[in-house]
């Protein structure tokens, strides 16, 4: 079941952001390229995924590729995965990849690219130490409150913000639950749902499985999720309990393990029953 639910929540979570991302352009992070046009699932199974996983890649305006990887430290070897990953998707698709190595604030400086005899590999670097968190926080706490129209620029900040340089010893896990927490007040709720999706998209990248943990507290809050995530546990326990009572299981055994309400089970057997 959680799975299938892993699964469900992905998928909404791609709509959204998707829709934040639609359009836009990243020269503020000196990210030259055409407009994005879409969010997309790249999945190569020659690849071991555990090993040379691509993080986020968008379909660009000019059918071009934008792949997204994000960094805590620097380690030159990423940089030869990266470049594999990317011949990889090049062989399969034959479209233009433009590579951003996001690195946190964590990492000071990092190369440029490889230059490997004839071959080079020269993705663009975002160093997130470049950016005053503190303040970027405080300018979009301030356009929330007063309730101002959020640029996309605003919206890309807030989703890029546990990433930047911030005062003091805030764990990275925290920031970002700071920023899905701040998305959350957005007052137009298309705009909150799809700053909230792409910040968590983002956050599962870069943090660990405790982080990870944390921030799905806080987005399962949201509600964009909220609804769509009840009706589908709803109805993958109704089908559980469709075969419960199919086997013969009483009343009682199939409420404590689907935890759904004895009229609601009754209603089933009724059903079943006058198939």
């Amino acid at each position: 079941m959680e799975s299938k639910i892993s699964k469900q929540a992905k998928d909404i979570i791609q709509k959204y952001t998707s829709s934040l991302f639609k359009d836009a352009t990243l020269e503020f992070y000196g990210i030259k390229t055409a407009k994005i046009k879409e969010l997309i699932n790249v999945e190569l199974p020659e690849v071991t995924v555990k090993a040379y996983g691509m993080d986020i890649v968008f379909l660009l305006e000019d059918n071009a590729y934008l792949h997204f990887e994000f960094q805590s430290t620097y380690n030159k070897k990423d940089l030869t995965r990266f470049a594999a990953y990317d011949l990889r998707l090049f062989e399969r698709d034959g479209r233009e990849i433009i590579t951003a190595v996001i690195y946190t604030s964590d990492v000071k400086k990092a190369d440029t690219g490889l230059k490997i005899g004839s071959l080079m590999y020269n993705p663009v670097n975002v160093m997130m130490i470049d950016y005053d968190g503190n303040a970027i926080y405080e300018e979009l706490d301030r356009k929330i409150k007063d309730g101002a129209e959020l640029s996309d620029l605003d919206m890309l900040n807030l989703i890029f913000l546990p990433l930047m340089k911030i005062k003091g010893d805030t764990p990275r896990d925290e920031l970002a639950v700071n920023s899905i927490k701040l998305a959350q007040t957005i007052k137009d709720k298309n705009k909150q749902d799809a700053c909230v999706a792409a910040a968590y998209a983002f956050a599962e990248k870069y943090l660990d499985d405790n982080g990870r943990k944390k921030i799905w507290e806080v987005l399962k809050m949201s509600s964009m999720l909220v609804n769509y995530l009840e009706e589908a546990i709803t109805k993958d326990r109704t089908e559980i309990a469709r075969n419960l009572i199919k086997e013969g299981a009483t009343v009682d055994f199939v409420k404590k393990i689907t935890k759904l309400p004895i009229e609601l089970i009754k209603r089933l057997q009724s059903e079943i029953s006058n198939e």
